[in-house]
């Protein structure tokens, strides 16, 4: 892979990075929770996800998924109904803990394992990700070159990609909340993202079949 060809594809995967989606609001969410640690735990579920869907692409299980209308449609579900159940719970569990002081709160941090495992689940709740991957990542392979080494690069560069642009979500997150006061400004996140995770269900489970 040349360098022209890698600096298309790096162009390429910020500009989709940069627009907030399930994963973003899952690591913003954590890093204003319970900070940096937590967020990077959540990344890196993100990237473990990605690096299984990268290596099946490479192995071409993307292009059998995109030409099965019906494994399609069954991870969509299963991936809708999933993003909706983190919102809805999300909502309830605030609204069962909005008397529970901060210290109280703390006590129930949950492990970094637990928001890996959550982290990989997010990710891999929305089909679409393996069909977009799937059309997008073959279009920079470059022919009579390790295939191997060219998703390796990939790889490198999605995970360079997403580390640092929900870093930067979190940073940001993490100073307007500093700035109008942590209890409100946690209270209507709250209510943000898991709406948004309720919404982002629903449109899988009623959009179009189109990446």
């Amino acid at each position: 892979m040349n360098i022209e060809t890698w600096s298309l594809f790096f162009v390429a995967y910020l500009v989709i990075t940069l627009a907030p989606g399930p994963n973003v609001l899952f690591v913003v969410k954590n890093a204003l929770r319970h900070g940096y640690r937590e967020a990077l735990f959540s990344i890196f579920g993100n990237l473990s996800c990605q690096l299984l869907i990268v290596v099946l692409v490479a192995a071409g299980a993307g292009v059998l998924l995109a030409q099965s209308p019906a494994v399609f449609f069954a991870l969509k579900i299963v991936g809708g109904c999933y993003l909706i159940y983190l919102g809805v719970s999300g909502l309830l569990a605030k609204k069962k803990t909005v008397a529970k002081s901060v210290i109280e709160q703390g006590v129930t941090k949950p492990s970094g394992f637990a928001i890996y495992k959550k982290g990989f689940l997010v990710s891999a709740s929305n089909p679409k990700t393996v069909i977009f991957l799937s059309a997008f990542l073959p279009q920079f392979i470059v022919a009579g070159e390790s295939v191997a080494l060219q998703f390796s690069v990939m790889f490198m560069s999605i995970c360079f990609t997403v580390t640092t642009i929900h870093l930067l979500y979190s940073y940001l997150s993490k100073n307007i909340k500093n700035r109008l006061g942590q209890s409100r400004i946690k209270e209507h996140f709250s209510k943000v993202y898991n709406s948004a995770f309720i919404a982002f269900g629903g449109a899988l489970l009623f959009g179009n079949r189109s990446v």
